[in-house]
């Protein structure tokens, strides 16, 4: 298992290959739908005025994703009432929602690895290549012991979005990922997808 620490150089990037295993280290964000929502909006098409904190935020997060990564998760946090923050689920949530928006982000962040799981799309992986970065996919169903992976949760951002929604600011150790889409255009999902395609079109004209 390759060991990555995060803020990730693009040689190594560049230097995965899809069926790759890897071990994350180092400081990551979650952010899912309402926050790439947010993200597009008001900093990337610029369609709302920032609001709130909405600037402070955006250039607190601007740090933490310049060659970072974003995770795509609905957390379960205890010590809410304390602000003693523990991810005591920390499972990955389907990617496909954030197609729409991951390339774009990807660009204006520079972020150099997306978690999630069920792959995403060609713009996704058009912007793997550009910036260049990948996709690593997390393994769904085994949220209690992702979460054991989550070494400390640093804080957290728009929490007015809701636990899941908000951006948690998490400390990984040996955090386990499988590469299925990376910066030289290849993606394992778009591979099974053709090959499923192939299989039920043999079905149907037999």
């Amino acid at each position: 298992m390759k060991q990555l620490t995060i803020p990730i150089p693009d040689d190594e990037i560049r230097a995965l290959k899809v069926g790759e295993s890897v071990a994350l280290n180092g400081i990551m964000l979650t952010g899912r739908d309402a926050v790439h929502k947010w993200m597009i909006e008001t900093f990337i098409k610029k369609t709302r005025q920032p609001q709130g904190d909405d600037l402070e935020v955006y250039e607190a997060i601007k740090k933490i994703l310049n060659g970072g990564v974003l995770y795509h998760c609905g957390p379960v946090v205890s010590g809410l009432e304390t602000g003693e923050y523990r991810f005591v689920a920390a499972g990955p949530t389907s990617s496909i929602r954030e197609e729409p928006y991951q390339g774009d982000v990807m660009r204006h962040f520079n972020i150099k690895g997306v978690i999630g799981k069920g792959g995403m799309g060609a713009k996704t992986l058009a912007a793997c290549q550009e910036v260049p970065g990948v996709y690593f996919h997390a393994v769904g169903g085994a949220a209690s012991l992702i979460a054991q992976a989550v070494k400390k949760v640093h804080g957290v951002y728009k929490l007015d979005f809701g636990v899941p929604e908000a951006m948690w600011v998490i400390e990984v150790e040996n955090f386990p990922v499988v590469v299925t889409m990376d910066a030289h255009g290849n993606s394992l999902h778009a591979e099974v997808e053709a090959k499923s395609r192939e299989r039920l079109n043999a079905l149907l004209t037999s």
